[in-house]
């Protein structure tokens, strides 16, 4: 019994590291530029896994090639594009609000697998999406939300808004496609491709906002040590002891713990509206986690019986 709840550290001491994630990137806003820090991060990450996965992948080169078409679309989707609208998102918004909108991500997979895989849409993905839809507006809007419509949105909200179904279309390909390859090399192949690509986008990137500092190397050394090695490695651990309906559970947490490390790290206050649309926004993904009931199942049944 010890041992099964020892088990759930895996998952949540990830989600301690994502929330570390998340006061990285308020804390790189103005201080190096998104590709840079997304190239950089990407780059470290790579020369850390090489040392375990590189050559277990070389080794395994034959079923890797084929794939390389998908490593690179899903690598351009968590670690190109996720990473760089996050981090410009971390320049218009707090790390609270970035970690709500980052624990919708399940309720938007789950919305995404009924529109691109034909799930049968659930009671639960309904009424949870208008759940944390509401819960969206009241945070945004400072508690306010008929003020949405005359300042509308702040520009990083609707750019972790868009980080979210990037995050969620990831999610919906990988279990798609069902990559017949470990999660050590999966993300191995996705890091390689995903620097790859962010090559020319750091060549691009101004020289001063792509400098190497004290602050800066610390920020890199975290995202790419902590948060893009150690944080996987935990994160595939805990789905492979405990399943992944209940490591993603642990998502709910996101918020609560980024909030508490922007309190003690950036002095960034936690008023009630962030209490309030928090809440709810955590309370519809949850809904959409626990009513899995398909609505047009009596419909189905309907047709059939007549």
């Amino acid at each position: 019994m010890l041992r099964r709840h020892a088990l759930l550290l895996y998952p949540f001491f990830a989600i301690v590291l994502w929330a570390g994630n998340v006061i990285a990137s308020r804390l790189s806003a103005h201080t190096i530029g998104p590709q840079a820090i997304t190239f950089y991060r990407l780059l470290l990450a790579v020369a850390l896994m090489s040392l375990f996965v590189g050559l277990p992948a070389w080794r395994n080169r034959s079923v890797l090639w084929p794939l390389l078409g998908p490593f690179a679309i899903l690598g351009f989707l968590a670690m190109c594009l996720f990473q760089c609208l996050s981090y410009l998102a971390a320049e218009t918004t707090t790390a609270t609000n970035m970690a709500v909108f980052t624990a919708l991500t399940p309720l938007l997979t789950v919305a995404l697998s009924a529109l691109l895989l034909g799930e049968a849409p659930t009671f639960g993905m309904v009424g949870g999406g208008v759940l944390s839809l509401g819960g969206l507006g009241y945070l945004v809007s400072s508690g306010h939300p008929p003020a949405l419509l005359h300042s509308g949105v702040h520009p990083g909200d609707l750019l972790m808004l868009v980080a979210a179904l990037v995050y969620a279309l990831y999610g919906v390909l990988l279990k798609r496609w069902n990559l017949p390859v470990g999660g050590w090399q999966s993300t191995y192949m996705q890091a390689l491709c995903a620097l790859a690509i962010m090559f020319p986008a750091f060549l691009a990137t101004p020289a001063p906002l792509r400098q190497l500092n004290s602050e800066t190397v610390a920020l890199i050394a975290y995202a790419g040590g902590l948060a893009s090695v150690v944080l996987p490695f935990l994160w595939i651990r805990g789905v492979q002891h405990l399943g992944p309906n209940r490591c993603a559970v642990f998502m709910n947490l996101l918020p609560v713990l980024t909030a508490a490390a922007a309190i003690v790290m950036l002095g960034e206050p936690v008023r009630p509206f962030h209490v309030i649309g928090g809440g709810l926004v955590l309370a519809g993904v949850a809904l959409a986690q626990t009513f899995k009931r398909p609505i047009l199942r009596r419909k189905a049944a309907a047709t059939t019986a007549t």
